[in-house]
């Protein structure tokens, strides 16, 4: 009976999420992922200070806000975000998709911040976008109380990777495949 109540909400709350934002137009929901960016910098430099730093001084940033579900043998993700090149200041809208496998239950509404100290290491990401990565992760976190937040992490030579946990409980050893790749319809003129 709780195995049934728990899958019930974790439907409930992966369809909210999508259609939050359904019948928002492009420019509306460009807003709101500028915004989400903005607000996610400003978490990450409060419980990171060292990271503005970082990101001040980088070829270029991207913010992403994801919700991922894990659910016995299996785990995805999915969520949307930008890419901000320093040099020209110019901004890509993005999506991302998870898939993996391993043990975990949970649902997580998160955050991921790359730093790309170089303009090639930024450009690989726009041009293939594609991360695998192993993960442990307990988090327990509602909007006013709980905390998660990991440190940053080299992923490859010149990429650094935040994570903050906004909402959720998720207790997950997992291997993912992710793919992040520009979104066509955000990044018309």
């Amino acid at each position: 009976m709780k195995f049934r109540m728990f899958v019930s909400t974790l439907a409930v709350i992966l369809l909210a999420g999508s259609l939050a934002s359904a019948g928002d137009s492009p420019d509306e929901k460009r807003e709101k992922t500028r915004k989400m960016a903005a607000a996610t910098l400003g978490d990450l430099y409060k419980l990171e200070p060292t990271s503005r730093q970082l990101i001040e001084q980088s070829a270029g940033y991207a913010v992403f806000s994801n919700i991922g579900t894990n659910l016995l043998l299996m785990s995805t993700a999915r969520g949307a975000g930008l890419a901000v090149s320093s040099k020209p200041k110019q901004e890509t809208f993005m999506k991302m998709v998870s898939a993996g496998a391993g043990l975990g239950v949970g649902v997580k509404d998160y955050r991921v911040v790359f730093a790309f100290e170089t303009q090639p290491a930024l450009t690989r990401f726009l041009d293939s976008g594609w991360s695998g990565s192993g993960q442990a992760d307990a988090a327990a976190k509602t909007s006013k109380s709980g905390g998660a937040y990991s440190g940053a992490t080299m992923v490859e030579p010149g990429v650094w990777v935040y994570q903050i946990t906004k909402k959720g409980l998720a207790l997950q050893l997992t291997l993912q495949g992710t793919k992040y790749y520009k979104d066509d319809d955000l990044n018309k003129p």
